[in-house]
């Protein structure tokens, strides 16, 4: 058997530990080390993989395959994926769409000299529904693409929620506008502006002595997050906050709807129910992590995305195994 694939993490929060479960169930695979900013004592991990400070990820430089960082896309992962792709191979879930161009760029910049190969917005948006709507562009190109999300608990949302000055905790929702959603499942192919097909539902603790009009508008007029959508602010206890939503469901689906050459309408659907955000979105990583590792092994280094990674790639079986059983 040959030697398993070295994994080590970036952060121990909910996705931390999802890649954490998850790479117990893939035995190909060995979680090396974690790495966090809080002291490495506090931290009690599944499993009895080595804590170690952040500050103390270089020494590591040869000793992990891949690393997944599971930061958050607003502030951590802009400064951590490009400083560790310099030294790693790297996984992250970078998802701020709109800013997806530049945050390729600048890992890219640090992956090709240090011959690492990084593969960034890997997850299920950016990710497995980017694949998605690729598939459906290509196979139906007379036609037009959709994406809804939810209902479903956001973390990118959340945690750009939670560093607003005066937040406490907060969790947010993105729900589908119905109305929106049956007019497309329909084949009549609307214009729908950002607004029309989502809200977002915001569930918010203060802290003490904080002002809940700076605090909602500054959610409202977040750009790139909340300043496009219909978004609503709810203040709650932090009681509330653990009891109504420690749960992270999410889901959404992928609609392309076209028409062929011969006139015929056609519709795609490919959907997501998901009892877990972090432990799929956690899950997506790691497969993702095993193509990272042999794509370098192959020699081709810098910046990918999903788009670039061979499908047969993300599984453990062989070529062989996979023509037999799958194709």
């Amino acid at each position: 058997m040959s030697a398993k694939i070295r994994i080590g993490i970036v952060g121990y929060g909910n996705l931390g530990r999802g890649v954490e479960a998850a790479i117990a169930q893939n035995p190909d695979m060995d979680l090396a080390a974690v790495f966090t900013r809080r002291g490495p004592g506090a931290l009690k991990l599944q499993s009895a993989a080595p804590v170690h400070h952040i500050d103390d990820v270089a020494d590591f430089k040869g000793r992990i395959d891949v690393m997944i960082l599971c930061g958050g896309s607003k502030n951590d992962l802009p400064e951590q994926g490009p400083a560790l792709a310099a030294l790693f191979n790297t996984v992250d879930s970078f998802d701020t769409h709109a800013r997806i161009p530049a945050y390729f760029e600048a890992v890219n910049q640090s992956a090709e000299p240090g011959g690492n190969t990084a593969l960034i917005s890997v997850g299920w948006d950016p990710g497995l529904f980017s694949l998605n709507r690729l598939f459906g562009e290509v196979v139906l190109p007379q036609g037009a693409t959709y994406t809804f999300w939810g209902k479903g608990l956001s973390q990118g949302h959340s945690d750009a929620v939670r560093r607003v000055p005066g937040v406490k905790g907060a969790v947010q929702y993105t729900l589908p506008v119905q109305a929106a959603v049956e007019r497309v499942r329909s084949g009549s192919l609307p214009q729908l502006s950002t607004r029309e097909k989502h809200t977002r539902d915001c569930y918010v603790v203060l802290e003490q002595g904080a002002d809940a009009a700076q605090v909602e508008h500054a959610i409202v007029t977040m750009p790139d997050y909340f300043a496009d959508y219909d978004t609503t602010v709810n203040f709650i206890t932090e009681e509330e906050l653990a009891r109504d939503h420690a749960a992270m469901p999410h889901g959404g689906f992928v609609i392309r709807s076209g028409t062929t050459g011969g006139g015929n309408d056609q519709v795609v659907e490919y959907s997501l129910k998901l009892g877990s955000n972090p432990e799929f979105t956690s899950s997506v990583l790691v497969a993702y992590a095993r193509a990272a590792y042999r794509l370098n092994q192959l020699g081709q280094t810098g910046a990918k995305t999903v788009f670039d990674v061979p499908p047969g790639m993300l599984s453990p079986k062989t070529p062989a195994a996979l023509r037999k059983e799958l194709l």
